[in-house]
């Protein structure tokens, strides 16, 4: 598996590229922005992408979606429960913010749903609390999770915007993500990569 983390917007968000060596097929996971950048990560690992995928949403996590579905022709895949925070502009009037246009999505995306990309296959974890639709991407083979703005390096997403509860994102760590093996490695929105281990002993929110 190739994984290529690109902070890109005005929040630093974690745009991931991911590839399979075997088949050069790939998928971008929230295009944030700097869509030029992402494109051109995209020609350098000559990949073929398959889908977009967003976790939710939250305009940081999709204001490129629009250029990259464009220059790639793959689908664009989201929760139904996001589609009209989407179609909202993801929330970026809350912050004084104009965001880019994104197209709606092609695939609705469902707990428990597996998509493949190559020899990649991507299970749905739908993990709302952040926002009602939000969703995670596990590959258990190579045992990494992508896994938007649930949890993060010692912290958590926040849920004091529209659509957040603290309850719902508290049980989603607890019942989908902690719930897999602690060597899974844990590629967030924001900031560093961490393991579910560490994050089960060190996470100061979840002690």
């Amino acid at each position: 598996m190739q994984i290529v983390t690109l902070p890109v917007g005005l929040i630093q968000t974690n745009c991931y590229i991911v590839g399979c060596p075997e088949t050069g097929e790939g998928v971008v996971i929230d295009p944030g922005g700097h869509p030029e950048r992402i494109l051109a990560e995209i020609e350098r690992l000559g990949l073929s992408i398959q889908y977009v995928f967003n976790t939710h949403a939250h305009f940081d996590h999709t204001d490129a979606n629009g250029a990259i579905v464009k220059a790639t022709g793959a689908p664009l895949a989201l929760h139904p429960e996001d589609r009209a925070l989407l179609a909202a502009s993801g929330g970026a009037a809350l912050f004084g913010l104009q965001a880019q246009p994104s197209p709606p999505p092609d695939l609705d995306l469902h707990d428990g749903d597996e998509i493949r990309v190559g020899s990649l296959n991507f299970q749905v974890l739908h993990t709302p609390g952040h926002t009602p639709g939000h969703v995670c991407f596990y590959e258990p083979q190579e045992g990494v999770l992508f896994d938007g703005d649930v949890l993060f390096f010692r912290g958590v997403g926040r849920t004091d915007l529209p659509g957040g509860s603290w309850q719902q994102l508290l049980d989603s760590i607890q019942r989908r993500l902690f719930v897999l093996p602690d060597e899974t490695v844990v590629y967030s929105g924001h900031g560093p990569a961490t393991t579910i281990g560490d994050e089960k002993r060190q996470n100061p929110w979840l002690q």
